[in-house]
């Protein structure tokens, strides 16, 4: 039996420490640094359903992540000052380029020089396209459409769903009209995919200080962007290659073979 002087003492002695203990939790997390900021463009030159898409991704992807849209409408505007604070910058599937870009162009030069002192872009099909000559002007090399490559096993700009070998392994996943690349010798590369004609299909290299993170399927496309049965979602949705491209994407590259 144990006698109630000892019991009570204990039981004081175990709340004080427990009560202890919390503070000290308490100010570790008071002090903790907040997640990284990811920042996804929303706006005239993106359709609606793909900054979500992306927004969904970065959400879900290992590293821990605060998602929040930038554009004329949104909270956020792109400026230098919101870039300032981000670690990724996201620039989803839209329209055409040519469509695109006039609502992008007073934008170039803040994301070019936040890339170039360290930023992640990331560009999904048209976000990958607006990484080259025609947009932000990011990629040491050039973003060429892959429907008009050589042996391209799709040449119709219809949503559709293709074959692409990721890290080696066959996946099937929605397109509609995404690019290809081609980098310049110097260029360091981690490729994640191929199309099977062998050209890039996504990829991460270097911009400055700063990474790319591109990729001309859409990874991020869930079950609203099909038509069953004309265009079945059936083992084409695949999340985790595109988490694949966010965290490569954060790991600083180091001297890798060119694509």
């Amino acid at each position: 039996m144990i006698r109630r002087r000892t019991f009570l003492i204990a039981t004081a002695a175990v709340t004080g420490t427990a009560a202890g203990g919390g503070a000290a939790f308490y100010e570790t997390y008071r002090h903790r640094e907040p997640d990284p900021l990811a920042l996804v463009y929303r706006g005239p030159a993106s359709k609606p359903g793909c900054p979500e898409a992306v927004a969904a991704l970065l959400s879900s992807t290992a590293t821990a992540l605060r998602v929040a849209y930038v554009g004329p409408r949104e909270r956020l505007p792109l400026t230098a000052e919101t870039l300032s604070s981000a670690t990724i910058f996201a620039q989803p599937g839209g329209g055409e380029v040519e469509d695109a870009w006039p609502s992008l162009r007073a934008h170039a030069e803040p994301v070019r020089d936040w890339v170039r002192a360290g930023g992640i872009y990331l560009g999904f099909c048209l976000g990958a396209y607006l990484a080259g000559k025609l947009g932000y002007r990011l990629l040491d090399g050039h973003v060429d459409q892959y429907i008009s490559t050589p042996h391209a096993i799709v040449t119709s700009t219809r949503d559709t769903v293709i074959p692409i070998d990721w890290r080696d392994r066959r996946y099937r996943l929605f397109f509609q009209d995404g690019p290809a690349f081609r980098l310049n010798a110097a260029a360091p590369a981690l490729r994640l995919a191929t199309y099977t004609t062998g050209e890039p299909a996504a990829l991460v290299t270097t911009c400055g200080k700063g990474q790319l993170g591109l990729v001309g399927p859409h990874p991020e496309a869930d079950k609203s962007w099909f038509q069953p049965p004309e265009l079945s979602p059936e083992g084409a949705i695949h999340p985790e290659l595109g988490h694949d491209l966010i965290e490569s994407a954060l790991i600083p590259l180091q001297s890798a073979p060119p694509v």
